[in-house]
């Protein structure tokens, strides 16, 4: 039983697993190697590494409440899934195609550096990729950019290197943890729906064209 095990751990211990257990639930994804900007390197992360010495016991703790516990080792990501799939964090179109974006730029950027697990890019290359795809014709708002990248950052999928989300040369670390937001099933849902998206903006266009 987890509870026997709960127990043997000292007083640190169990406060370092009462806050882990709180972090998973607020970020769903820990990851192995994050960035510290003070000392500009990725480094091994002792939040992942606390989790995966215990990962049996968190894993029975949490499927207690719905929660099931998942790590890649290759990748290096423990991620939280909600079994009932409630509890989900909602994001609205902008978000979902930042998303879209960041993950086609992480698989092009694997091909090229198969060895890293974490992509860098710029914001500039971001809104490059969303104008060539057609996905928007012109830059996002600054607001639109900076509340959609504070908001993955907070889940750990991205983090900036230095600078301001709003500022086009500011580079951002694609984390693995893209990969399993969204799956390869998702990046043809997202697609279609931004295609079907497309075709009806087009189609109301037309019929205000014919109305004149």
């Amino acid at each position: 039983m987890w509870e026997e095990n709960y127990e043997k751990f000292n007083t640190t211990e169990k406060e370092e697993f009462t806050r882990l257990v709180n972090l998973l639930l607020a970020r769903t994804f820990i990851l192995r190697d994050t960035y510290i900007r003070r000392e500009k390197t990725m480094k091994i992360n002792h939040d992942y590494r606390f989790l995966e010495r215990h990962f049996d016991l968190f894993k029975k703790y949490l499927a207690i409440s719905g929660w099931e516990l998942e790590k890649d080792n290759n990748y290096g990501v423990i991620a939280l899934y909600n079994r009932y799939e409630i509890n989900r964090a909602r994001v609205n179109k902008n978000i979902t195609v930042i998303l879209y974006v960041l993950r086609l730029i992480y698989d092009e950027g694997r091909e090229k550096l198969s060895l890293k697990r974490e992509i860098i890019t710029k914001v500039s290359a971001v809104v490059e990729k969303m104008i060539s795809l057609g996905i928007t014709g012109k830059k996002p708002a600054n607001q639109d950019l900076q509340e959609a990248f504070s908001f993955l950052k907070r889940f750990h999928i991205i983090e900036k290197v230095e600078g301001d989300f709003t500022d086009p040369e500011t580079s951002i670390i694609i984390y693995p943890s893209i990969l399993f937001v969204v799956t390869n099933e998702k990046i043809a849902e997202i697609y279609d729906l931004l295609d079907m998206e497309d075709e009806e903006e087009n189609f109301e266009e037309d019929t205000e064209e014919d109305a004149e």
